[in-house]
């Protein structure tokens, strides 16, 4: 089994993520290689909760450019984790 903070790099923090957190749907960046149960899992020892449910994606990078210098944003795989009803994730919540 893989290390959890391996698996889950960061949370996003957007207005759409903080709108689904009142429906208890948190959204992190994980491990591209990591698959739903395993972020299950890491989710679970890490912020000592139950989850129902686990929605993954993958995000593809922007182009940007600054003058002459192009380039791209990093890719990534995104996961929305359903929290079973009355958990709620601290970290979140103090915003």
């Amino acid at each position: 089994m893989k290390d959890p903070h391996d698996v889950i790099l960061y949370p996003v923090v957007s207005e759409k993520t903080y709108a689904g957190i009142d429906n208890g749907r948190y959204t992190f960046m994980v491990d591209p290689r990591s698959n739903k149960s395993e972020i299950k899992d890491a989710v679970e020892t890490v912020f000592d909760v139950k989850v129902t449910g686990v929605n993954t994606s993958r995000t593809k990078g922007k182009p940007r450019g600054r003058g002459l210098t192009k380039g791209r944003t990093a890719r990534g795989k995104k996961a929305v984790v359903t929290l079973a009803v009355g958990q709620k994730i601290e970290f979140f919540e103090s915003r």
